[in-house]
C-alpha cells in the first residue's frame, strides 16, 4: 500500500514539474528574445541568443524614460491599493456585522458587479469622467480602480471577517473602545493575511493594466509602463527587441514584490473563501 502511494505521489510530482515547465516557456521566449537583435528574432525566436545584446536594455531604459513611467505606475498602483484596502475593508466589516437584509443585498450587488465586462461601460465611464474632470489625472484613475476593484476586494474581506470572533469586539467595547477604534485596533490587524492577498492580486491587475490608463491618461508625462511599452510598435515598424527588453524591465519589480509576499497568498485566499 505504501509503495502504491509513493508511486502515485511520484507521478503527481512529475506532472506538476511538467506543468511548471510549460508555464515557464513564455518567460524563456521573452527573456531570450530580449537579448537578441531584431534580425535574430525574425530568424529563429526559439533559439538562444548567439551574442547577448545587453544594449537592448540600455536603449529600452532610455526610450521608455523608465524612471518616470516606473514612478507613475508605482503611484497609481500604491494609491489604488491604499484606497481599496481602506474603503473595502471597512465596507466588508459593516456588511458582515450588520445583520440586516439590506446588507446581503448590497453585498450581492458588489459580487454581481464583478461579472460586468469593462467594455460595456467603457464609453459612459469616460464621458462621465470627462464631465467630472477626472481625465488626465492619476488620482482620477485611482478613483476608477476603486470602483472596479471593490467587488472582488469586498468579497475576499467579507469571507475572512466572518471567521473573526465577535467576542473580541465586544470585549473591546466593554473596555471603552469606540466602534471606529474596534475596527482599526482589533479587527484590522487580524486581517493581515487577506490584506496581503488583496494587495498582491490588485497590484498584478493594476500594474499590468493597459486599456483603462490608455483611455484616461492622454498626457505623455503621465504614461505608465504598459503605455510607454506600446510605443515601440509603430505603424510601419515593430521594435521587438526593445519591446521585449522593456517588458522584462516592467515585470521585474512585480516579480520581486510577488515572491516576497507569496507566502500569504494561499492562507489569505483559502481563509477568505472558506470561512
Amino acid at each position: 500500500m505504501e509503495n502504491k502511494y509513493t508511486g502515485r505521489t511520484f507521478i503527481v510530482e512529475i506532472i506538476a514539474i511538467l506543468i511548471g515547465l510549460v508555464f515557464l516557456v513564455p518567460f524563456y521566449y521573452v527573456i531570450s528574445n530580449s537579448l537578441k537583435t531584431f534580425a535574430d528574432i525574425l530568424t529563429n525566436t526559439s533559439a538562444l541568443p548567439s551574442v547577448l545584446q545587453w544594449q537592448n536594455y540600455v536603449q529600452a531604459f532610455e526610450r521608455l524614460d523608465y524612471l518616470r513611467v516606473f514612478t507613475n505606475s508605482l503611484i497609481i498602483t500604491v494609491g489604488s491599493n491604499v484606497v481599496l484596502i481602506i474603503f473595502c475593508s471597512m465596507a466588508a466589516y459593516m456588511l458582515v456585522r450588520t445583520k440586516k437584509k439590506i446588507s446581503n443585498i448590497i453585498f450581492m450587488t458588489f459580487v454581481a458587479a464583478m461579472v460586468i465586462p469593462f467594455q460595456s461601460i467603457m464609453i459612459p465611464l469616460i464621458k462621465t469622467a470627462g464631465n467630472l474632470g477626472l481625465l488626465n489625472s492619476m488620482w482620477g484613475l485611482v478613483i476608477m480602480y476603486l470602483g472596479f476593484g471593490s467587488g472582488m476586494t469586498i468579497f475576499l474581506y467579507h469571507g475572512f471577517i466572518k471567521g473573526i470572533p465577535v467576542e473580541l469586539e465586544e470585549a473591546a467595547i466593554i473596555d471603552g473602545c469606540s466602534p471606529f477604534g474596534v475596527f482599526w485596533r482589533i479587527v484590522f490587524p487580524l486581517l493581515k493575511p487577506i490584506t496581503v492577498t488583496v494587495m498582491i492580486l490588485n497590484s498584478l491587475w493594476i500594474w499590468n493594466d493597459y486599456l483603462l490608463p490608455s483611455l484616461v491618461l492622454q498626457d505623455p508625462a503621465l504614461r505608465t509602463i504598459p503605455l510607454a511599452t506600446f510605443f515601440f510598435f509603430g505603424q510601419y515598424t515593430k521594435q521587438w527587441e526593445l519591446a521585449l527588453a522593456g517588458l522584462v524591465l516592467s515585470i521585474i519589480p512585480l516579480v520581486i514584490f510577488f515572491f516576497s509576499m507569496q507566502k500569504h497568498i494561499i492562507k489569505g485566499i483559502t481563509s477568505g473563501s472558506i470561512k
